[in-house]
């Protein structure tokens, strides 16, 4: 696949594959997604903004250059501000790939740390030089004016600029809690949700902090997607009890919506209001409760977005949709082109 090089949310050429419930691959447009839905459909989406969490600054005990990247939090209180987990980085920027990145000076816990207008303190070290607990000093408030004016959003070096927020916003981007897009849903728009509604599906959102897609450790890379916290509203709630009461789908834009409900769901695929921790990997051994197909970006075998496909189609579709995508040139990364992927029926994978 071929890296997306420039934010642009919806190029005129975006391409969609799809892959049915079957196994059966076809190419279209991207803006071709709802002719793919079914009257009674809902389709969910995850209208969390991206934060600026990319901070850079300044380790006090050595004086070295930092670049740390906030990378989670337990809660999506607006207060609950003061403390995260983060990844740090040496002197540089995205123009380095994040692997080739070098490792931060060395960090204890009680170090301060000087990230522009804020102050923070290392309050623990996860297991990996690299991954901390952070704690900022201060008032919520100021806590937000500092991200506010002196983050950035988390970037890698295949895109050339540095990116604005609202680069990394979506059309329905709502509270500020996620660290990097919840780019799946970069393929909608008006037009595309008026065109829905006219095909008789309906639309819900909830709020997911979408976590960071790389670290630039391998070994740390293993452990993601780490913990992420959600929020579902009673109106989707409901809306997901009627739809499926009526026989409708549930289809997720992104993999942090799958995360979410399928964390929320109970026993038998009921899903509550309320906040939650998802804290779970969703991949080839886990049975789907409450998502029938999900739209998604492409991803590269061995991450943990590709392994979540796997709950929806079998290593043989999956495989071969990824050939694919190779052979038709499609882009991949955050701006880059889309998936539909039905979840296999079980008469098909017998």
């Amino acid at each position: 696949m071929i890296a997306a090089t420039l934010p642009i949310q919806r190029p005129p050429g975006a391409k969609l594959l799809v892959v049915n419930e079957r196994g059966e691959i076809q190419h279209v447009p991207r803006r071709r997604f709802v002719d793919f839905l079914r009257p009674g459909d809902l389709v969910v989406a995850n209208d969390a903004a991206t934060l600026p969490a990319s901070l850079v600054g300044v380790h006090q005990p050595s004086g070295g250059a930092v670049e740390v990247r906030l990378a989670g939090r337990r809660s999506l209180a607006p207060d609950a501000v003061r403390r995260f987990s983060a990844v740090v980085f040496g002197a540089g920027d995205f123009h380095t790939r994040t692997e080739d990145r070098p490792p931060p000076p060395r960090l204890r816990p009680g170090d301060p740390l000087a990230l522009g207008p804020l102050s923070a303190t290392v309050e623990k070290i996860l297991g990996h030089s690299r991954l901390i607990v952070l704690g900022f000093a201060g008032r919520p408030e100021a806590i937000w004016a500092g991200l506010a004016r002196h983050g950035r959003p988390i970037q890698y070096a295949h895109l050339g600029t540095p990116l604005a927020l609202w680069d990394v916003w979506t059309p329905l981007a709502g509270p500020p809690v996620a660290f990097e897009p919840p780019s799946a849903g970069f393929a909608l728009d008006w037009q595309t949700l008026r065109a829905l509604r006219v095909r008789g599906a309906s639309v819900a959102t909830l709020t997911h902090a979408a976590g960071i897609s790389s670290t630039g450790d391998v070994e740390l890379d293993r452990h993601l997607p780490f913990d992420e916290p959600y929020r579902i509203s009673p109106a989707t709630a409901c809306a997901i009890r009627q739809h499926r009461v009526r026989g409708g789908r549930v289809v997720a834009v992104g993999t942090t919506v799958v995360r979410a409900l399928e964390h929320a769901a109970t026993r038998d695929g009921q899903v509550p209001a309320g906040d939650g921790l998802a804290t779970q990997r969703i991949n080839a051994d886990s049975r789907l409760r409450v998502v029938d197909a999900i739209l998604s970006g492409t991803h590269e075998p061995g991450t943990s977005h590709y392994e979540l496909l796997l709950a929806f189609t079998d290593e043989v579709s999956l495989r071969r949709a990824s050939e694919e995508l190779e052979g038709h040139g499609y882009r991949t990364h955050e701006f880059g082109d889309s998936v539909l992927i039905e979840k296999r029926s079980s008469r098909s994978a017998d």
